[in-house]
């Protein structure tokens, strides 16, 4: 029920209660509506509230809303089954009340069936309510608790007997013994109320709410009972009848109960006094009530003129009661007694055999008890301990944390204290511990503390261990990433806070150039062993004042603190450099030289951790840019080209998702017959409007990886373009560009089979074009999948040959089809003689192989003329022709077949 839901509910009972409490003061003839209604308005509501009780009961079981009280030793479902039926046994017995006086005139001064009924429900609500707030444990708390119960309610009735019915007792004389018949309830209700009260003080926190709005409603029936004798008594409804109103709002908070707690949690338990004397609920209940009943009596001993049988009767039996209550307290302390000795025994035995160290401690630090295992933990000989305070074994920086202890006994808590200190051994090293100490109190002797204490050492040690491994890397021995951005945290936040002037701080990022083919060649074992043989290099240049740390792979990172001048970390870097780059590294049976590339970047005043280290990567990169060996200082511009390199890669992605990239065609001429025989596809890229070419984006999406799936777009876009000339007979050959990124993509091979499926070109018609580097990959895989694709019959091409390290040599590792003279070499054609006897070299080499060769970059007639005296067969560039949309070339092809030259 939600918190509107039980608003509304609480206030429509509210005025309900009212109305008819109104409806006692309105006269109907002789008597009032609420008396003239009597009985059945309040057995409705019992009986409504028997129903709502058995619901809940059921929703209970089915839904485990009471596990948290099932956990305290209560039983929800079961409480509501018991008060549901306790509710249902009123409503009987008010029926029973009401159809008995529409049948008969009998005397009400009687008991009926109906009171049978009504009083029956008083034990299926004490078996509820006792569901909710479980009896004592034990049969000896159990009769304790009863005989308390007994005597409080002894002295309850003496002091209601005194005040309500003892008038009423003179008053009917002769006709008093129908008076006993009238008692009834108010007695079974005073039993049952001092019998339940003093468990509400006891009960769990998690029904604490249930238990108080039951005990509620009870006292509020008792209320009506107690009016509704009375009423019995004199024949005239007291206050026109308000006790029907007063018993119908108790059965409304009965009924009311699984609704206004179902789902709401328990409250938090409290003490009544700080040393928990709310468990002795019974016995308070039953002095103070006896205490009031003395006061209430001797008073009326003093004023009245004779004392009715009944308080003898009441006094005399509270008096055997108590008797038998102090033989069972003696009986008590003589077993609570027995139950200390026995515990002493106990303890002092678990202590010696208890491997941890158990102290008894007086006030100033004294021993006053120790176990046997202290010579065992710590070495020492029990007089000796013994002979000094405990607080001479402590380390002094740890003595702090023990006043802890001494506050328990000023604030008497029962919490023990926890402490982790260093202690002393006999042989003089620290021995880390962990200490428990609670106050240790004996009856007639001084409060001591109970101190156990386990030795941690070993734990703390492994501790320390996996501190070491998760801030430090395996491989080198270096702290890690993690350690150096905490270390920069720390660096940057002490000199925010620092009043006094600070140097410079500074990070150096240093990259292995050429590491990762040292791995896939030899392996990862031999590239971790080269790792290592770096870091010793590098460890033995870093001052104390700076942080080296291995930052990840083949990257490596110093942070440098309180350095008076920029030059010296800019010094440092280019040392760093140098002693890499001094000699080789000796992997396995090879000597291997390795370059580093090294960004720096300093921290400004606001710059935090995060963005200087971030600074610093961005130089390397850089650097890395620049060329193997460099180093770069960071500057603002860095960033701003980094981010425009991401936003760059950003609009790539979007443009290849919209469709934004087209074609143009570049046409390769037989230099003899000067016919056009292949075209080449270059991509293109409308942005915004204007064509922007490939040297603009290639390289951010070679770096994000989208040039795999832009090199499908191209390969699939150009071969279906052939494929259509060529079903025009046009005999035409397709010439594309790859990266290696491409050639060594998963699905490489299975990419370019699909293609020349779906579009039925014929495979010996395109020719793939690749780089020099290709034919340097250490690993061979793109050499081995290039050799797969001439399985297929693909041809294969060395673009921009001459400009790269491949030597003529390389040649032999990949069969080719073609080679495409670099640019460069045709720019300086005739110019300078050198390139000119290169470029004749190249085709010689090619015409000796069988390799076509093809000029780049023709744009002058000497050019042309140079190459068709040097045997070039075939060759492009702007002279030839330029780069022309798929309908320029239809115009040409189809034309003339050929070009002018």
């Amino acid at each position: 029920m939600g918190t509107r839901a039980r608003r509304l509910w609480i206030f429509g009972l509210g005025v309900l209660f009212l109305v008819y409490v109104a409806a006692a003061f309105v006269p109907l003839g002789s008597t009032t509506v609420t008396a003239a209604f009597a009985e059945w308005p309040t057995a409705l509501a019992a009986g409504v509230a028997g129903l709502s009780l058995l619901l809940a009961s059921r929703r209970w079981a089915a839904t485990g809303a009471d596990r948290d009280a099932h956990v305290d030793g209560a039983d929800g479902p079961a409480a509501l089954r018991h008060l549901g039926f306790a509710a249902l046994a009123w409503c009987a017995g008010g029926v029973t009340h009401g159809l008995t006086r529409l049948f008969s005139s009998s005397s009400v001064l009687s008991l009926t069936l109906g009171d049978l009924f009504a009083l029956a429900a008083l034990p299926l609500f004490v078996v509820g309510f006792t569901r909710f707030a479980p009896w004592p444990g034990g049969l000896r708390t159990a009769m304790r608790h009863i005989t308390d119960s007994y005597v409080c309610a002894a002295a309850v009735f003496s002091v209601v007997w005194l005040l309500l019915f003892s008038p009423l007792y003179e008053e009917l004389g002769e006709g008093a013994g129908f008076l006993g018949f009238a008692l009834v309830y108010p007695v079974a209700d005073i039993v049952v109320l001092c019998l339940l009260v003093p468990l509400v003080f006891m009960s769990p926190h998690s029904t604490r709410r249930a238990v108080l709005l039951a005990i509620g409603a009870l006292i509020v029936i008792a209320g009506s009972d107690m009016i509704g004798a009375l009423t019995r008594l004199t024949g005239v409804p007291i206050a026109g009848g308000v006790e029907h109103p007063i018993k119908f709002l108790g059965f409304a908070l009965l009924g009311a109960l699984p609704w206004l707690i179902e789902h709401r949690p328990g409250a938090d338990p409290r003490r009544i006094t700080g040393r928990g004397l709310y468990r002795f609920a019974p016995e308070l209940a039953a002095v103070g009530a006896v205490a009031v009943a003395a006061v209430v009596l001797t008073v009326a001993g003093v004023r009245l003129p004779g004392v009715a049988p009944v308080l003898p009767l009441a006094a005399g039996t509270a008096v055997i009661v108590l008797l038998v209550r102090v033989l069972g307290m003696l009986e008590e302390n003589a077993t609570l007694a027995r139950m200390v000795r026995n515990r002493e025994g106990h303890f002092h035995e678990l202590a010696r055999n208890s491997g941890d160290v158990i102290l008894i401690l007086d006030r100033d630090g004294g021993v006053f008890y120790v176990s046997p295992g202290t010579a065992e933990a710590f070495g020492y000989r029990l007089d000796d301990v013994l002979a000094a305070p405990v607080t001479a074994l402590i380390h002094p920086e740890d003595l702090a944390r023990t006043k802890a202890v001494t506050d328990l006994f000023t604030e008497r808590g029962s919490q023990g204290v926890h402490l982790r200190l260093r202690v002393r051994a006999a042989d003089g090293t620290w021995r880390h511990t962990e200490s428990t100490a609670s106050l240790y109190e004996q009856p007639g002797e001084p409060d001591r503390l109970l101190v156990t204490t386990r030795d941690i050492s070993a734990q703390v040690a492994l501790q320390d261990e996996v501190e070491h491994l998760t801030f430090h890397d395996g491989v080198t021995g270096l702290p890690n990433r993690a350690y150096l951005e905490e270390r920069a945290s720390d660096v940057l936040a002490h000199r925010a806070i620092s009043e006094e002037p600070t140097e410079d701080i500074a990070v150096i990022f240093l990259d292995l150039d050429g590491f990762t083919s040292v791995n896939d060649s030899a392996g990862h074992v031999r590239g971790d062993h080269l790792l290592g043989q770096a870091a010793r290099r590098l460890r033995a240049e870093v001052d104390s004042n700076a942080t080296l740390a291995r930052w990840g792979g083949d990257e490596f990172a110093v942070l440098v603190e309180g350095v008076p001048r920029a030059q010296r970390v800019v010094d440092l870097a280019e040392r760093l450099g140098r002693v890499i780059a001094s000699e080789p590294f000796q992997v396995a049976d090879r000597d291997i030289m390795l370059t580093a590339s090294t960004g720096v970047a300093f921290a400004e005043p606001t710059t935090d951790s995060g963005e200087l280290l971030r600074n610093a990567d961005v130089a390397m990169t850089r650097a890395k840019e620049r060329g193997a060996g460099h180093v770069e200082v960071y500057a603002a511009h860095m960033h701003d080209m980094v981010v425009s390199r991401l936003e760059l890669q950003i609009r790539l992605r979007e443009a290849l998702a919209n469709g934004d990239f087209f074609l143009e065609y570049q046409p390769v001429v037989d230099l003899g017959t000067s016919q056009v025989t292949s075209v080449e596809a270059l991509v293109r890229w409308d942005r915004d409007g204007e064509a922007v070419g490939p040297d603009a984006f290639l390289g951010a999406a070679e770096e994000s990886g989208l040039i795999v799936p832009l090199g499908e777009w191209i390969l699939r876009e150009a071969c279906e373009k052939v494929a259509v000339w060529r079903l025009s007979d046009w005999d035409i050959g397709l010439s594309v560009n790859l990266s290696v990124k491409q050639v060594l993509s998963p699905r490489f091979m299975e990419t370019v089979a699909g293609v020349l499926a779906e579009t039925g070109l014929s495979s010996d018609v395109l020719t793939l074009e690749v780089d020099e580097e290709v034919l340097l990959d250490d690993g061979g895989e793109a050499v081995q999948r290039l050799a797969e694709l001439r399985e297929l019959g693909v041809r294969l091409a060395i673009d921009d040959y001459g400009m790269g390290y491949a030597s003529l040599a390389h040649l032999r590792r990949l069969s080719v089809d073609a080679i495409k003279i670099d640019p460069s070499f045709i720019a300086d054609l005739g110019r300078d003689d050198t390139v000119t006897l290169l470029t004749h070299t190249i085709i010689q080499l090619g015409r000796d192989l069988g390799v076509q060769v093809v000029a780049e970059g023709i744009e002058r007639p000497e050019q042309l003329e140079q190459l068709r005296a040097m045997g070039c067969d075939h060759g492009q560039g702007f002279l030839v022709a330029r780069p022309m949309p798929a309908s320029g070339v239809e115009s040409l092809v189809g034309g003339e077949a050929g070009v002018n030259l």
